[in-house]
């Protein structure tokens, strides 16, 4: 951006994001883009539900990413669609969806009912496991693996020990393989 270019409110938003961690800006931004970026997923071929996915890891690398956005380089439109698409690519590759371009009609077939019950049961067990860890143990995996937060993200959030987190995860997913593996033998 040179000095005589005016900067946009998105832009100031983004900055803000990045230099503070402004949260009131990045809301501001989520409500600005957040719309806008869920209709170009969609038109890509992408339902509401999976769109709305897009959507939200994309504001979230947006925020885990703000350090990276440079206004000399690009707008900050730009950048952030430019991360839907390689979300929505990343997401319909794991998914092993055909690509927008290339998306056929396929026969509707609903989930199986015994396949429903059975993740129920198993979504029931690992809440009763869950509960069971000690207080500590269950933030830290709820952090990891439900929260998608990284060690060092954890570090920052919680000011523990870097050591002391990757313990209490490793020992609770112990515990958890435990009592999951001794609720099945019942």
């Amino acid at each position: 951006m040179t000095p005589d270019q005016e900067m946009t409110e998105q832009t100031r938003w983004m900055l803000a994001v990045r230099d503070e961690r402004d949260k009131r800006a990045f809301v501001a931004l989520f409500d600005h883009f957040g719309p806008r970026l869920k209709a170009f997923v969609m038109r890509g071929g992408t339902g509401p539900e999976l769109a709305e996915e897009v959507v939200q890891e994309v504001m979230l690398s947006v925020w885990r990413k703000a350090h990276q956005f440079d206004p000399t380089r690009a707008q900050v439109s730009g950048w952030i669609y430019q991360i839907t698409r390689n979300c929505q690519i990343d997401k319909l590759r794991r998914e092993k969806r055909p690509l927008p371009e290339m998306i056929e009609e396929e026969a509707d077939s609903g989930p199986d009912a015994g396949d429903i019950v059975a993740l129920e049961q198993e979504s029931a067990h690992l809440k009763q496991a869950l509960h069971r860890l000690n207080p500590e143990q269950r933030e830290m995996i709820e952090k990891a693996y439900l929260g998608d937060l990284s060690h060092t993200e954890i570090r920052r959030i919680t000011g523990l020990p870097l050591g002391t987190i990757k313990s209490r995860i490793r020992l609770g997913l112990e515990r958890l393989r435990h009592e999951l593996k001794s609720m099945r033998e019942i």
